[in-house]
């Protein structure tokens, strides 16, 4: 705070170093710059600003398509580096994408389409030029989890595809619409731990779920718990598959010894990003030479030729399945935007450069949108794409144009050459992706930093593990809030006193060594003053008067007489907050005391002024600093003191 002692100055002096109220502003230009302060922080129009209409067109084209503004930049050396990567991010895309459509129980061409489609819209409006889009493990598995609760893939598989239609179309309309709206900070009450540890358990739930392929099961579960998963697996001992189960476990060790090699030597990343499209060119040979299918081995069986068909179509919007198609939607749309912006921003903070995370959901918005027309399911940025996108060398988002075509050309040419691929083998893509996902060092972190985050990373984890994973999901969201909610309505209050050698006044909870000033309690109130915790800091303030009371009776030292607030901390007060300080005030009043105020911000000094209760303070009783307030009393206390020597030496002489 670096506040200095206090000299008691003469009365202009004084007069000019009040706390000054601010001057009064209309409403309206208050609502106005609240508002700002809320939705606008960032202040998107300001390249606007003092621009003739022909510019602003331009730069309006350019902000909602980013592709405009670097397009005019790009070089052949861009194209180069943007074609390796793309390409390497096609043959993760293509094998991924199958595995991850048959995960959310839907038929594994839609894992192509949403590898083509959804990629060319983000490459035009997205900001990141190092995410790669694609769809995702766990939306695919919320995807299953929440619709077929509702509709059997296998008893109505032409229902449940159009129901993921849906979900996808209203988890695009949900995304656009929070971008739009600037309600990003919606998706920040997914905290850090409760993203680690909702990813670490539905990653755990997904490798669960892929020991039917691994194992060749024909009949399982439709839980996602680990009881559930462990009884199917367990009842059903005489139908596994040890030739399924050997082929698993090999290309497993396959895919695992190759990331492994990659992360010990990022020069040969594109081993591992390699690493998935050679085992299913691998498995589909070894299945086609060995006529596997015909002991156990399940295959993937004919990918449909062609492009994307229209899909719009084919949306529900008719009870009684509108309600779960929307919920699945905002739930998964919700996740995709938590992981695919901080994807995004993490690659951004790599290579210096700022992403727009309004702009970033729109961008997925629209794609989704445009995917859920176009045969698509729902797509995000996910980390191992983007990933190998970024050590690959990418420059710009023509990467995921790269990727887009090359799927494009899979999808025209290539798809039957998928017919033998072994669906075990697509299970050990996803247990390895999924692997990456289960950030134990993240949790240890936690557990040595904060406490209550590890809490809130387990119960994450250990509702989706054990129960579901929207049980998981609402645990940790349910337990985020509720901190937030405590850190409002339980503020931090500290007592202050003078650090030894210096001018400044510290929380003697952190400084051990700072000192209490004789005759005054120091206390500082380290949050914005509302409703919502204006009755408990009036107990806690009477509280900490009644402790530094019963201290000064034990220690013998001089009687309380000032209650100095600082007010530094104090952002806003709301008309409760008011009224907590005109109940202190009188408290103290009863007690004798006297009630000082130091450093109250411009909301604080307004709204104390409206409702007159600094004349109730006295003005002379509000100072700018801890150590003019202290500076102050101090002054009191000694002519007082010395008033009190002068009474009796007068009443001593006339004896």
């Amino acid at each position: 705070m670096g506040n200095v002692d206090y000299m008691y100055p003469s009365a202009n002096v004084e007069s000019s170093r009040r706390v000054a109220i601010p001057p009064p502003q209309p409403f309206i230009t208050t609502l106005k710059n609240s508002l700002k302060e809320t939705f606008f922080p960032d202040d998107p129009l300001r390249q606007f600003k003092n621009q003739p209409a022909s510019r602003k067109l331009v730069l309006g084209i350019q902000y909602v398509f980013p592709i405009f503004e670097w397009a005019p930049r790009y070089t052949l050396d861009f194209l180069k580096s943007d074609l390796i990567s793309g390409i390497t991010i096609a043959s993760l895309a293509i094998p991924q994408g199958i595995s991850y459509a048959k995960l959310a129980n839907l038929p594994p061409i839609l894992g192509l389409y949403s590898s083509f489609i959804p990629p060319l819209v983000y490459a035009m409006m997205g900001s990141s030029r190092d995410l790669a889009v694609g769809t995702v493990a766990v939306a695919s598995l919320l995807t299953a989890s929440m619709l077929g609760a509702e509709v059997n893939a296998t008893e109505n598989p032409t229902l449940y595809l159009h129901l993921a239609f849906t979900a996808t179309f209203f988890a695009g309309v949900f995304q656009a619409l929070l971008g739009l709206l600037r309600l990003g900070f919606i998706v920040d009450f997914l905290s850090h731990a409760t993203i680690v540890g909702f990813m670490a358990g539905a990653a755990t739930v997904v490798c669960l779920q892929q020991l039917k392929g691994i194992l060749g099961l024909e009949h399982f579960t439709k839980g996602t718990d680990i009881v559930s998963v462990m009884r199917s697996v367990f009842s059903q001992t005489h139908e596994w598959r040890w030739e399924s189960g050997v082929l698993g476990c090999c290309f497993l060790f396959f895919l695992l010894i190759t990331r492994y090699f990659s992360q010990k030597k990022p020069k040969f990343f594109w081993i591992s990003a390699m690493a998935p499209l050679t085992s299913v060119i691998l498995g589909s040979v070894l299945v086609y030479l060995t006529h596997a299918e015909k002991h156990g081995v399940q295959v993937i069986g004919e990918l449909k030729k062609g492009l994307n068909p229209m899909s719009f179509g084919d949306l529900v919007f008719v009870s009684p399945y509108l309600s779960t198609a929307f919920k699945t939607g905002v739930i998964t749309g919700i996740i995709a935007l938590a992981e695919g912006i901080a994807v995004g921003r993490s690659f951004s903070m790599f290579k210096n450069y700022h992403i727009d995370g309004n702009k970033e959901m729109i961008a997925f918005g629209m794609m989704n949108i445009a995917g859920s027309s176009t045969s698509c399911y729902l797509t995000t940025g996910p980390f191992s794409r983007s990933a190998v996108n970024y050590n690959a060398g990418c420059k710009t988002a023509v990467s995921n144009i790269v990727m887009a075509i090359a799927v494009m050309f899979t999808l025209l040419f290539l798809t039957p050459l998928f017919h033998y691929t072994p669906l075990v083998v697509l299970s050990a893509i996803i247990i390895s992706a999924m692997l990456g996902l289960i950030k134990y060092e993240e949790a240890i972190h936690l557990w040595k930093v904060d406490k209550f985050d590890f809490v809130v990373c387990m119960s994450a984890y250990i509702g989706v593990v054990f129960g579901s994973v929207e049980i998981g999901l609402v645990l940790a969201v349910a337990l985020s809030i509720m901190r937030v909610l405590l850190f409002v309505a339980r503020p931090k209050t500290f007592m202050l006193g003078n650090v030894p050698d210096s001018l400044a006044y510290r929380s003697m909870e952190q400084y051990t060594n700072a000192s209490n000033i004789p005759g005054i309690l120091i206390l500082e109130i380290d949050a914005p003053i509302y409703f919502a915790n204006s009755n408990y800091l009036r107990e806690r303030i009477a509280r900490w008067i009644d402790e530094e009371e019963d201290r000064v009776k034990a220690a013998g030292e001089s009687s309380l007489q000032y209650v100095i607030l600082n007010m530094a901390a104090v952002g806003n007060i709301d008309t409760s907050g008011i009224g907590m300080l005109d109940e202190v005030k009188k408290i103290i009043d009863r007690r004798g005391l006297k009630l000082v105020l130091a450093n109250p911000g411009s909301e604080v000094m307004k709204k104390m002024h409206k409702s007159e209760l600094i004349e109730k303070i006295g003005r002379e009783w509000i100072h700018l600093t801890v150590g003019e307030a202290v500076g102050a009393c101090n002054f009191m206390l000694h002519t007082t003191k010395s008033d009190l020597v002068k009474e009796k030496s007068g009443t001593w002489d006339k004896v």
